[in-house]
Parts: C-alpha cells; sequence; structure tokens
C-alpha cells in the first residue's frame, strides 16, 4: 500500500468545485484509493486550508464562512487520515531548513517533507512539485502522473 501526503492545494481544488482543477483531484483521490492506497492530511494543511477557504475570493481565497469551513474540514478528517503532531516533526523541520538554506514561505512546504521524513511517507501528491526541494527516499508527484498511469 502506498501513503500519499496531501498537499494543501489538493484540498483546496477538491472544494473549490469551481476551479478547473476540481475534477483532477477529485479524479486523482480516487485513483489512489480505488488501488488500495491512503491519503494523509497533516493538521498544517488543515490550518492552510483554513486560511484560504476564509479568504475573500478578491484576494484568492473561497470566501467561505468559518461554518463552511469548519464543515469541509470535519468531512477531510473524516476521509482522510490525519496524523499527529511530534515533537520529531519540528526537530526534522528544523534541519532541513538550517541544512537547505531554506527562507520565507517555503518553510511551510519543508515542514510538509519533515512530515513525510517522520511518518516515513514516500509521496507528496501537490499541484505545484516545482516548490519542493528534492530529497531522498522522498517523491513529489503531480495527480496528473496518477491519472495517466492508468
Amino acid at each position: 500500500m502506498k501513503q500519499y501526503l496531501l498537499d494543501t492545494n489538493i484540498l483546496v481544488r477538491i472544494a473549490d468545485t469551481s476551479s478547473s482543477q476540481h475534477n483532477l483531484a477529485v479524479l486523482t483521490i480516487s485513483e489512489i484509493i480505488n488501488l488500495n492506497n491512503k491519503c494523509l492530511i497533516t493538521s498544517q494543511v488543515l490550518v492552510e486550508f483554513w486560511v484560504v477557504a476564509t479568504r475573500p475570493k478578491e484576494v484568492n481565497g473561497l470566501g467561505w464562512t468559518p461554518q463552511e469551513t469548519k464543515e469541509k474540514i470535519d468531512k477531510f478528517i473524516a476521509q482522510f487520515s490525519l496524523l499527529p503532531e511530534t515533537p520529531a516533526i519540528f526537530n526534522n523541520w528544523f534541519k532541513l531548513v538550517t541544512d537547505y538554506n531554506i527562507k520565507g514561505k517555503r518553510t511551510h512546504d519543508i515542514r510538509l517533507l519533515a512530515v513525510m521524513k517522520v511518518y516515513q511517507i514516500k509521496y507528496l501528491l501537490t499541484l505545484n512539485p516545482q516548490d519542493f526541494i528534492q530529497l531522498p527516499d522522498l517523491i513529489i508527484i503531480h495527480p496528473r502522473d496518477i491519472i495517466n498511469q492508468e
């Protein structure tokens, strides 16, 4: 069984039915699950999802109310496995940002790689593979790469 950590942008596209990438995200998740693989989420992606979902549409958000956002997050938690936070995640993140001289917004993305290292997850599903550094034993994959494997 393969395990896929889901990036925030995947959750946003699943939730945003008006997005041009909605169908791609939904089909990819369905394919992963149909192949008896597992989708995982972290509290970080849920926090980031909350930010995007509750931000006004005019500033690239979904414009949802906190209640709408809570209901969707509850569904994500029911659908996907939520990984617990551990001190090891911070320790791995801190080592990665210092070893690779990571600055600014990229520190959020590096934290997902730290989660992967702690939980020995090989795959990260994202619409923005270029945002991540390449690390041994971790594979950053775009949804179309899964759909095109059919």
